[in-house]
């Protein structure tokens, strides 16, 4: 669609959708009883008895009511399947034209959003799970996993480690009936309604809101993080709080996954390769506990630890200077802060 053809389908659109408030009343009016005086148009709205003509013949201009000229004069309500065919065609045509000339806004202009509308927050998780390029944290209502559940199979199926919390875990389909290692690598049922709505991809970007505010509660609200250093405290949440409360096993981890791999969580990283019989490196990015320094370090794995509650998980690393402890986000015992965790067999990954 060219520029002028848009500009014209746009200014036709909203011509035709520019109704009053006289306008709706009176429409909303005969829609109801099917057909109306004037005078009983005005008894039943707040159209004053001298705007009635007007606004009906405005009305019938659109192709909403015909008007029947007898004494007195009826206004009929037209079938609006039929009434707005022309808009919605037009508004399809014109959807698909500015389509075609939307740019998506970069998302690192701001580090943190917040959003009120279901439908954006809705359009935020798709995008994070859609996005995700190595490593999918979420805790989903049972209607969310349904109506996402292609999203997240394709994020599987592109080799994105997925950790699934499904909340409440009664309402949560039944592994003998759902196939939850299509859409997870990992799957849990949290008790209670209490359990936020969350998706973080690669440890960076993120999405936190209520049960109440996607099933449509006037208090609703999303916050959008799009900084790994504000993504990290939803992954750490997920992680500490919401996975370890998490009693229902809806898919076990299984096996280790093959190498080489990409982490956000070590948490995720030190659970995956504590199995491992290989010789297991690791190539981190982070930084320096004590400088705040960016900090590359690559190394073999000689240790993995794990507290037994999973708040707390280490590497050490051995390296040609000697072993260095490498820690989560936040970390504050260990030497180094990680970032992005790359880990392969017989080298450190590139």
């Amino acid at each position: 669609m060219s520029g002028d053809d848009l500009h014209e389908r746009l200014g036709a659109v909203a011509e035709s959708l520019d109704l009053g408030d006289y306008e709706i009343a009176a429409y909303l009016a005969v829609l109801e009883h099917g057909s109306l005086t004037a005078s009983e148009i005005a008894e039943r709205t707040d159209v004053p008895q001298p705007r009635v003509y007007d606004t009906v013949r405005s009305l019938a201009d659109r192709g909403l009511v015909e008007l029947q000229e007898s004494r007195p004069m009826r206004v009929v309500a037209l079938d609006p399947e039929q009434a707005f065919s022309d808009i919605r065609g037009s508004i399809g045509e014109l959807v698909s034209g500015l389509e075609t000339r939307y740019t998506a806004p970069a998302r690192d202009t701001e580090a943190a959003a917040l959003v009120r509308s279901r439908a954006t927050i809705l359009r935020y998780v798709r995008e994070v799970i859609t996005g995700a390029e190595y490593e999918l944290t979420l805790a989903l209502m049972p209607g969310l996993l349904e109506r996402f559940a292609d999203d997240l199979a394709d994020a599987t199926d592109r080799g994105v480690t997925v950790e699934l919390v499904v909340s409440p875990a009664s309402e949560a389909p039944d592994p003998e009936n759902f196939d939850y290692e299509r859409v997870a690598t990992a799957a849990r049922g949290r008790r209670g309604i209490t359990t936020p709505v969350l998706a973080v991809a690669d440890g960076e970007y993120s999405v936190y809101t209520t049960q109440d505010a996607v099933e449509g509660s006037h208090d609703r609200y999303g916050v959008i993080f799009n900084r790994s250093d504000l993504g990290f405290l939803v992954s750490g949440f997920f992680g500490t709080v919401l996975w370890t409360t998490a009693d229902r096993e809806l898919l076990a981890g299984g096996e280790a996954p093959g190498f080489p791999r990409h982490y956000a969580s070590i948490r995720r990283c030190v659970k995956d390769i504590r199995g491992v019989s290989d010789a297991v490196y690791v190539t981190v990015d982070g930084r320096d506990i004590l400088t705040g320094e960016a900090r590359t370090v690559r190394g073999r794995v000689v240790e993995t630890e794990v507290s037994q509650d999973e708040e707390v998980a280490t590497l050490v690393v051995g390296t040609d200077a000697g072993e260095v402890r490498v820690g989560g986000r936040v970390a504050a015992y260990e030497d180094v802060e990680a970032h992005e965790i790359r880990v392969g067999l017989g080298a450190p990954p590139n």
